[in-house]
């Protein structure tokens, strides 16, 4: 709960409906009574600058098993409610810096600047004047000490990534706008310069082994699960999920193969390796599709994807979980897709965030995070030597990491029946955004 909230206490809780929807309501959240699902939505349409539009008159019924029907509406009724935008912390962490409590009154003028996009606009234009230079402040996710920021966050001025609005525009005719408004300052390495030329080194001899013998654990082969489709064929959501289902045992099979080749694997005992692989396996999974094996996602099964046209009820029913999560996905693609991480630095970015010496059941905890640390210095070694124009690569890096397993975690709250429709959304946007580049 963020820090700007106040609970309601349970004893009046079930009395209190939301103000936006009528659902249930679990607090004061940025100003007025809402249910978690309004708070969210209002949270993220602020913090990613979205603008909405409505097919009908800007009027739509706003209850719970309606509000996800209309983006537009639901926004304007959480601004017209009092909602407090100014509450939300510019870089969409809990804890907003405006601490009073009760609703805000904005008149009919402000409202229409928001919900058109103008505010928005006026904002990036502040940035793209005043902000270029500061590459490094903890906006851009960097802390002063040039190292990531602890929590990984969507920047205030992320690109416009809602891709399943698009959806909606192709299969029920809701008008979306056409393209992305702009692109984060978080991908534009070219402007980091140093003020002195970067003096030529060598890689540590130690730091040269052990990443060659991390590259060597890996399977870097193309997978092996069939993707071929005929042209015309048109795949069914059964039929997909089924093809999820037999990659992600590919992929598994992959990281239990590829754990057990480790340079460290005999230093672990068998209770810490089982509770490391149980908990990050998801995230493993997640890191080697965005990476090493990207052509193969966003190509083959991207292919595959356009062939599963989802039902107006998918549509209708997809949950605020997968919304967040399909955002999330697509701007970790694009970042990876600036990076283009070398096969060196994914080694060393899956070691690490598999030796997470802060999961709960292990043995040897200050063990992992010795281990930890060295792959950490390893990969800063590495890219500092690799890319030594590019002196914020180290920290862009590890910055993916938490949101990797954030992603992650919240992958499991998806019901499985959308994943088709998630993956179809994720790998349209991705390969539509690629192909403009």
């Amino acid at each position: 709960m963020d820090a700007w909230e106040v609970s309601v206490p349970d004893d009046r809780a079930e009395q209190r409906t939301c103000l936006i929807c009528g659902d249930r309501a679990t607090g004061l959240h940025y100003g007025i009574i809402s249910c978690e699902g309004c708070k969210g939505f209002f949270k993220r349409s602020i913090c990613n600058k979205r603008v909405y539009r409505c097919s009908r008159d800007k009027n739509c019924v706003m209850s719970r098993k309606q509000r996800n029907r209309c983006q537009y509406c639901r926004l304007l009724k959480c601004l017209q409610m009092g909602m407090n935008r100014k509450a939300i912390r510019e870089d969409g962490m809990p804890g907003g810096r405006n601490k009073s409590i009760g609703p805000v009154q904005i008149s009919e003028e402000e409202i229409e600047r928001i919900m058109s996009g103008q505010e928005f606009e006026e904002e990036a234009n502040h940035w793209s004047n005043n902000g270029d230079s500061d590459h490094s402040s903890p906006g851009n996710g960097v802390s002063e000490s040039n190292q990531p920021s602890p929590v990984s966050t969507l920047s205030s001025r992320s690109v416009e990534l809602n891709g399943f609005t698009a959806f909606r525009e192709q299969y029920i005719g809701t008008p979306v706008p056409p393209h992305y408004q702009y692109i984060p300052h978080l991908f534009s390495y070219s402007a980091h310069s140093p003020l002195l030329p970067p003096q030529a080194r060598s890689l540590d001899p130690q730091s040269h082994s052990l990443i060659h013998q991390l590259v060597s654990a890996e399977d870097l082969e193309p997978l092996g699960t069939p993707m071929l489709i005929e042209d015309g064929y048109k795949v069914t959501q059964a039929e997909l999920f089924a093809l999820l289902c037999r990659l992600a045992d590919e992929l598994l099979f992959r990281q239990i193969a590829w754990i057990k080749k480790l340079p460290f694997f005999c230093e672990l005992s068998i209770k810490d390796y089982t509770c490391l692989l149980s908990s990050t396996w998801q995230e493993l999974i997640l890191l080697s599709s965005l990476t090493v094996y990207s052509k193969h996602i966003f190509g083959d099964l991207a292919d595959v994807t356009s062939k599963y046209s989802p039902s107006d009820e998918e549509l209708h029913r997809f949950s605020e979980e997968g919304m967040e999560v399909m955002e999330r996905l697509i701007y970790l693609y694009r970042k990876f897709n600036q990076l283009k991480v070398s096969n060196e630095e994914y080694a060393c970015m899956k070691a690490i965030n598999f030796l997470n010496q802060d999961i709960r059941g292990l043995a040897n905890a200050s063990q992992l995070e010795q281990l930890n640390k060295r792959y950490w210095y390893i990969c800063q070694d590495f890219t500092e030597y690799k890319y030594p124009h590019q002196p914020n690569r180290f920290p862009d890096l590890m910055m993916c990491l938490p949101e990797i397993r954030y992603i992650a975690g919240k992958m499991v709250n998806v019901p499985l029946e959308q994943l088709p429709l998630l993956f179809k959304a994720v790998l349209h946007s991705c390969k539509t955004s690629g192909s403009k580049e």
